[in-house]
This record gives structure tokens, C-alpha cells and sequence, in this order.
């Protein structure tokens, strides 16, 4: 017996009924509306977090301008004035009238190939405008700007340098130290991070920022040279950078120990530049250390510098009171007489030809990274123009693997020196002056870009850090 089907129903003259009345609404709403920029996950974003950047509205077919400012002071100690910059892409819409800048390619404009963060680092200094000061604008802001078809929109993004929760304060008792925390009933585990040459201050501004991610953050700065009038900002720091103890360390633990908020058993040394090596000979030297992030290191001890301490004399390090084999560079002083000749300056030809004169005396002063049996991620530059930190990076992890050892190893073929940043701020100024840091500003961001959330994942694991407090949606309202 048939199934009883009911009333007849006329399918197809229906559905062309039903269709023909979306196709014209449809139609009418397009025409309405106007081309839009869309920011996800929203208008605020934790900086280094992915932010996804798209044209919906547009005709298809249709040339796209997108523009974006921002203000922007870049990395100093001092804390330079920041100035206004800009940068621009043009590009044709789909068929559909959108455009995705995460596959999308530029016609024309400051960067080339598909690039989801190119408006971001391509960025260049607008001429003309007046740099205002320092605290007198949001440098956290993007202004964006589309122009299609006669007409336009404005949107703006928030790149927050760390969770609005996170708190900062002076660590008493180690001069300059900063220490950073979420709160919370659990016990967190520790980073004490380092910076490099540069000295003073400027790696406590990645306090907090790492601290977003429920890790207790102690920023250390380990001495403090003098500028070009002769003043020091922590001038409780050693001045030179010669035969410092690597304990030293030992004081920012002890410090950290005596938190209640703090897990003591677990504290990773996350070290940059110079700082990288110090944290790489912590490693070596104390027992304590439950992990090393070195960015762009060195595999050898170098030569101390800083007033008063002639090249080749000192070493950078010392243990138990007793300086460490080191290697002397070859030709600093020659080097830098380019900034006199107008001439590009790139000190990594003084660390190569001190290496290349005394292979013996590197291989004396040669870390010993094979003792090192806790977690170790490198991270290097093979276009770095401060010293090889690819090269150096590389013979860590391969001395490593020779003993059985694993190594986290992040190595950059056309990077720079200046990794240590999220891949979302201009990258164009890092080759601008005399003094080269090698690579190009498309290498460098999309290495950075790589680097932050590669090392947060590494210390978060290795540290067993638990659930990701920068992993909630941060508020999309008002300000």
C-alpha cells in the first residue's frame, strides 16, 4: 500500500518562487550596503595573538585600498618620542567581494605576497608630522582606513601588551628587577628573563607580557652602562659587562623563593643576546634551573667590555670567583669607526675574525651545553649582523644531539638580531641607521612571529604551567 503523502504540493514553482525573492533581496542588501573592515577575534587582542584582517561588502572586482597608523616609539631605554607611522596595500576584490588578507596579494602598497601581518610590520615613518610625547597618545592602537568605490570606513584594533589583570612591581632588593604575576590560589611557576648588551632597563617591558600567559615573570637586568652623557640608570648595576658571576642568578631565585605565589621547583632562564649565553652557563652551573630559552646565543664565552676594561683582558663570566676562558674579538674597535665613515656597521665581522684567529681558545671557551639535562630551546639568525647566532644556535643543538640531549631549535635563514618581539610591530627601522641587525623586515616579523607563541607553548610545557589564562576572550566593549 502506497505511504499516504498528503495534500500535492507544486515543488519546483515554489522553490523558483522562494528563490527569485532571495536572489532580490539579496541583491538589494548588496547594493545597500557598503564595504566594511573586519578585525577577529575582536577590537582588542593580546599582542601576539593571531588577528585576522578581511573585506566583506565590497564589488567584486572592485579595487581595495587599505591603509593603517599607528603610533609607534620602538625599543630604547630611553624612551624615545613616538612618531606616527603608516603603511598601505591595494587589492582587487573576489567574486564574492571580499578580501582576505590572510591569502589575499597586494597589488600595490608597502609589502608584497600574502601576508596576514603585512600592514602591521611594513609600516614607515609619515614625514611631516610632529612626535608627540611619549605618554600623550596610545601606542597600543591600530587605525585602519578602506577606500573602495568611492567609499569609506574607518576601523580600530587594540594590540594589548599584556592582560589587564596582570600585576607589576619593583622586586626589592635586585636593583631594576621587575616581577610580574596573575592572581591566583595556585602556586605559579617562574621565567626570570634576561636582556642583552643594551643593559639597563629595556627587558622589563616583557614582564608582563609573559606574565599574560599565568607564568611569574622576574625581569633582571644585570648592569647598566653608561649612555652618551655619561649617566647611568641603575646605577646600583656594575657598569662594564666583565667577569660578572653567573651566580647572580642565584639572587633572582632566592628572590622568587620567597614568594608564596611562586612554585620555586620550577623556574625556566629565558636569556636574549648576551643575556642568552648567561642563561645557557646558568644551565650549566646550577642545579636549580628547570629550563633555558636562549634567543640568538652564543656557544662561546666572549671578551669583557665597559668602561675601564680593555678589550681582550676580561672575561664576560665568571664561576665560583674564577673568570671563564673566553674568546677576544678581532677588529671591534675598527668596526665601529663606521659610524665616523658613514659606513654600515655589522660587529658580527669582529666575533667572526676573533673565532677564526684562535680556534684553540674557542674551543676552551666553548659551553658546555651537554650538561645541561633540562629542557633547552635556541632560537637563531643566519642573516644576524650582531654575531652569528644561527651558526651558534645551530652548534648547540648539534652538540646536544651528539649527547643524546633533544634541543627546541628555531632557526631563521634570512632573520636578524632582533627577534624578541610578536611579528605585529614595524620591523622597517632595524636596518634603517649604520648599525646593521640583519635580515629584511618581512624575514624578521615572520620569524617573531614564529618565535613569541613557539616559546610561551615551550616554557608553558616544559614548566607545566596548566590551563592559559590568555586563552579568555578579553572584553570587546567600550574602553
Amino acid at each position: 500500500m502506497a505511504p499516504h503523502l498528503g495534500p500535492r504540493i507544486d515543488i519546483s514553482s515554489h522553490w523558483l518562487r522562494l528563490t527569485s525573492a532571495a536572489l532580490v533581496a539579496t541583491w538589494a542588501a548588496t547594493a545597500l550596503a557598503e564595504p566594511s573592515l573586519h578585525v577577529e577575534p575582536g577590537p582588542r587582542v593580546l599582542a601576539g595573538e593571531p588577528v585576522h584582517l578581511s573585506v566583506i561588502g565590497a564589488q567584486p572586482g572592485a579595487e581595495v585600498r587599505l591603509t593603517a597608523e599607528r603610533w609607534f616609539a620602538g625599543l630604547s631605554v630611553q624612551r624615545p618620542k613616538p612618531r606616527l607611522m603608516r603603511s598601505e596595500a591595494v587589492f582587487t576584490a573576489d567574486p564574492q567581494g571580499r578580501v582576505d588578507l590572510r591569502i589575499a596579494q597586494p597589488s600595490q602598497g608597502s609589502y608584497q605576497g600574502a601576508d596576514p601581518r603585512g600592514l602591521f610590520w611594513s609600516m614607515l615613518p609619515v614625514a611631516g608630522v610632529e612626535r608627540p610625547a611619549a605618554d600623550s597618545v596610545d601606542t597600543t592602537e591600530v587605525h585602519f582606513t578602506l577606500h573602495s568605490a568611492g567609499a569609506r570606513s574607518e576601523t580600530r584594533l587594540q594590540l594589548l601588551p599584556s592582560l589587564p589583570e596582570v600585576r607589576t612591581q619593583p622586586a626589592d632588593g635586585l636593583p631594576g628587577a621587575v616581577f610580574a604575576i596573575l592572581p591566583g590560589a595556585q602556586k605559579r611557576p617562574a621565567v626570570i628573563l634576561l636582556g642583552g648588551s643594551e643593559g639597563g632597563s629595556l627587558i622589563t617591558r616583557d614582564a608582563a607580557p609573559l606574565a599574560s600567559h599565568g607564568l611569574a615573570v622576574l625581569a633582571l637586568p644585570v648592569f647598566s652602562p653608561p649612555d652618551r652623557a655619561g649617566v647611568r640608570e641603575i646605577p646600583e648595576l656594575p657598569a662594564a659587562w666583565a667577569d660578572l658571576p653567573v651566580e647572580t642568578l642565584n639572587k633572582a631565585r632566592d628572590w622568587l623563593a620567597r614568594r608564596p605565589d611562586v612554585d620555586a621547583t620550577r623556574i625556566a632562564v629565558h636569556g636574549t643576546s648576551m643575556g642568552a649565553l648567561l642563561a645557557l652557563l646558568g644551565g650549566v652551573h646550577l642545579p636549580w634551573v628547570s629550563a633555558v630559552v636562549a634567543n640568538v646565543p652564543s656557544d662561546v664565552v666572549w671578551d669583557g667590555w665597559g668602561p675601564g676594561v680593555p678589550l681582550g683582558r676580561r672575561s664576560t663570566f665568571s664561576v665560583a670567583g674564577r673568570p671563564l676562558p673566553f674568546v677576544s674579538l678581532v677588529g671591534y674597535e675598527e668596526e665601529l669607526q663606521g659610524f665616523e665613515r658613514n659606513e654600515p656597521v655589522m660587529l658580527r665581522r669582529a666575533f667572526e675574525r676573533g673565532r677564526a684567529a684562535r680556534p684553540d681558545l674557542a674551543a676552551q671557551a666553548r659551553v658546555p651545553v651537554e650538561r645541561i639535562r633540562v629542557p633547552v630551546m635556541v632560537i637563531g639568525a643566519y642573516d644576524d649582523q650582531m654575531w652569528p647566532s644561527g651558526q651558534m644556535a645551530q652548534a648547540i643543538a648539534e652538540r646536544r644531539a651528539e649527547a643524546g640531549l633533544a634541543t627546541e631549535a628555531l632557526l631563521f635563514p634570512d632573520a636578524g638580531h632582533l627577534l624578541y618581539d610578536t611579528g605585529y610591530a614595524p620591523t622597517t627601522g632595524y636596518n634603517a641607521g649604520l648599525r646593521k641587525t640583519g635580515g629584511t623586515p618581512a624575514a624578521n616579523a615572520r620569524a617573531q612571529a614564529e618565535v613569541w607563541p613557539r616559546t610561551v607553548q615551550f616554557l608553558r610545557r616544559v614548566l607545566a604551567a596548566g590551563d592559559d589564562p590568555a586563552a579568555t576572550p578579553l572584553p570587546t566593549g567600550p574602553r
